[in-house]
């Protein structure tokens, strides 16, 4: 088992600025190369592929809704073993008014055994499923994936076998403050629900500005007629819908059953959980 004394997390905390410092400093003259080459390697290939589930409720499709809860409670039940961080090192770092700290991100697989429990609970499946319900009900988004950096933060060898589920809040995550200073490489490994797709009704469109303020990848603009949706930068994080107050913004899933494949059969090239 690996030795994160309890103070790990409060060491955390204190650098945790440095991700999004180091995200913006990519995009400087010069050392921005530099920054770039350095953390390339921990931003493509097998290290670094994440999707956002949107907690939109009201999600268009044919055949069953996919809600994330469900999709989540499928992986926790393959799992070989589940852990609870303590604290979200987000929304801890930065203080954050609207969403607990407490109980955060959900790690599965072999690799969270080697976790220690001064940082983390371990958990059983029903355990696993109440708290992803509980932080989704929230209306924190979840991010699902591989991130080859939380092996070196929980003290996990590096053998594939960790799956990364945050729960995200707009206000304080590291990725969605700072995606959109992403290198592309980086930026891609942001991988988009297969068969999302995200519409404005400019009948119900007022030209707020809601949605283009939340978008963490900027995909929206406020155009003359309605808001404008780059469907090439969006991430499929559901935000945009959320926060609409007149409702024009629509998610659509057109096979949900085909998105949760893709979605499984892309984690499982990355991550053996089971």
């Amino acid at each position: 088992m690996s030795r994160r004394p309890a103070w790990w997390l409060k060491f955390l905390k204190v650098i945790w600025p440095l991700t999004y410092l180091s995200a913006r400093a990519t995009r400087l003259p010069l050392v921005g190369g530099i920054f770039g080459f350095l953390s390339r390697p921990f931003f493509t290939g097998p290290n670094f592929n994440v999707s956002h589930i949107p907690v939109n409720r009201t999600i268009e499709g044919t055949g069953s809704t996919v809600l994330p809860v469900e999709i989540v409670a499928e992986l926790a039940r393959r799992s070989a073993h589940r852990v609870i961080i303590k604290r979200c090192t987000c929304r801890d770092s930065d203080g954050c008014a609207t969403y607990p700290v407490e109980q955060a991100c959900l790690l599965l697989g072999e690799g969270t055994r080697e976790i220690d429990p001064r940082v983390a609970d371990h958990v059983s499946v029903e355990e696993a499923v109440a708290h992803a319900g509980r932080m989704i009900g929230m209306g924190l988004i979840p991010m699902i994936g591989r991130v080859r950096m939380d092996d070196f933060f929980w003290g996990v060898a590096n053998r594939g076998k960790m799956l990364t589920i945050c729960f995200c809040c707009r206000c304080c995550c590291t990725i969605l403050k700072s995606a959109k200073y992403f290198p592309g490489y980086a930026a891609n490994a942001l991988v988009k629900l297969k068969g999302l797709s995200l519409t404005v009704d400019p009948a119900k469109c007022t030209r707020c500005g809601a949605c283009a303020a939340e978008c963490f990848m900027q995909a929206i603009t406020i155009g003359e007629r309605c808001a404008v949706h780059d469907d090439s930068l969006c991430k499929g994080c559901g935000r945009c819908a959320t926060v609409c107050p007149s409702g024009a913004v629509s998610i659509r899933i057109g096979d949900a059953a085909g998105t949760v494949r893709e979605l499984t059969e892309r984690i499982r090239e990355r991550v053996d959980i089971g």
